[in-house]
């Protein structure tokens, strides 16, 4: 180097400054690259609004009160004109005739027979009330005797018993006299005229549920004709598990969905029978089940199409809350004896302890632990610790 030629000032302690400064940025860039990034989790905002708790299950709807028509005498019925759905009016319109059946004809041999049978019950009564009479007088001459303490007791007591005795047989006269009358008067000529058809009313308004005899045939006095009843008087009847069914007070609120209709149908509880039965379910569990009826609030004309026997998803209300502390379920888990949820604090993840009251399946009530406010994280599992740093992607709900 020639020593003449001057080297700018300055360049040397830059120029051995510069290698420091390159590693310190590799440095640096080293350690943020190494460094752990924020786990990227789903949250969301514990807020206040309405929550309730519900119970729901599967029921059927039927007609509160149902009528069968019955025969009300022996005889041929006639064809019921009659279809399921049809409109009747109580106490007018005519839902059967039933034509009695022919009497068997009297001939001369049943009839001499019958006539002899009369006779002899009327024979045999007049002989009972003439022995009657006898031991009445008799009786009566006892008592004048015993009166005059002339006759013992023991003779008062036995003419008694004879009055007593002839009394039964004259009243046993009687009966077979009239059961052997009643037998003539059940038999008429042959070619008489047949009695008079007996008509069946309706005894309620409503409609034809069901035809049990549609055909001409010969019924007994009894026998089901038709069952009537009004479908716009329906309840609904839901089988609800025992566990599930005694938690129910009566007169809960009720949500019918499912039905067919654009808008879910309000009822109440009218009834939690007190009798539970066991029930084979789909997967071959014996369940303990009880009938819940429920009573539909909604007027008929919003139910036009509701029939008997129908298929509805029941929604029970146990509790609700119009403001009500809440947070989604997701976000809360089991911990120890007790409820926590991990909060987002400073970007970390925060582990609190949470009370948590009534639940609705999707959001829980919080009772304490929690604000309004409160950013949590939902579906922590094991991928989440108590102050690892979390990259909140907030699910609106």
């Amino acid at each position: 180097m020639n020593p003449s030629v001057p080297r700018p000032s300055g360049s040397t302690p830059l120029r051995r400054a510069l290698p420091y400064v390159i590693g310190a940025v590799l440095l640096a860039l080293l350690v943020l690259g190494l460094r752990p990034r924020p786990t990227a989790v789903e949250t969301a905002l514990v807020a206040i609004g309405p929550l309730r708790a519900t119970v729901s299950e599967e029921g059927k709807t039927r007609i509160r009160d149902r009528y069968v028509v019955s025969a009300p005498v022996t005889g041929q019925v006639r064809r019921i004109p009659f279809k399921p759905g049809a409109e009747i009016v109580a106490h007018e319109t005519v839902v059967a005739v039933i034509d009695p059946l022919p009497a068997s004809p009297l001939d001369a041999r049943n009839q001499a027979l019958a006539e002899a049978r009369r006779d002899s019950a009327v024979a045999a009564l007049e002989k009972s009330r003439t022995a009657h009479e006898l031991a009445r007088r008799e009786l009566a001459r006892i008592e004048q005797m015993f009166a005059a303490a002339t006759v013992s007791p023991q003779e008062r007591e036995t003419a008694q018993l004879r009055e007593t005795a002839a009394a039964r047989e004259v009243i046993a006269a009687e009966g077979a006299l009239r059961q052997v009358e009643a037998e003539l008067i059940g038999f008429v000529p042959a070619g008489s005229r047949a009695a008079t058809p007996v008509e069946v009313r309706a005894p309620v308004p409503g409609r034809v549920l069901k035809v049990f005899q549609e055909s001409t045939r010969a019924v007994t006095a009894g026998t089901p004709l038709l069952e009537i009843g009004d479908p716009d008087d329906l309840e609904v009847v839901v089988e609800m598990l025992s566990r599930d069914a005694a938690a129910i007070p009566a007169g809960a609120e009720v949500e019918l969905d499912q039905w067919g209709g654009p808008r879910p149908l309000q009822g109440r509880v009218r009834l939690v029978e007190p009798a539970a039965f066991t029930k084979i379910s789909a997967l071959g569990v014996e369940e303990q089940r009880v009938n819940v009826v429920v009573d539909i609030v909604t007027p008929p004309t919003e139910r036009r199409s509701l029939g008997d026997n129908f298929r509805v998803e029941a929604r029970v209300i146990l509790w609700a809350d119009a403001q009500a502390l809440k947070v989604p379920s997701a976000g809360v888990f089991r911990r120890s004896d007790g409820w926590a949820a991990y909060v987002v604090r400073d970007g970390r993840a925060a582990l609190t302890p949470v009370q948590i009251g009534r639940g609705s399946g999707v959001e829980a009530q919080v009772l304490g632990g929690l604000n309004a406010g409160d950013e949590v994280i939902l579906y922590p599992g094991d991928r989440v610790a108590d102050g690892q740093r979390v990259r909140p992607i907030q699910v609106k709900r």
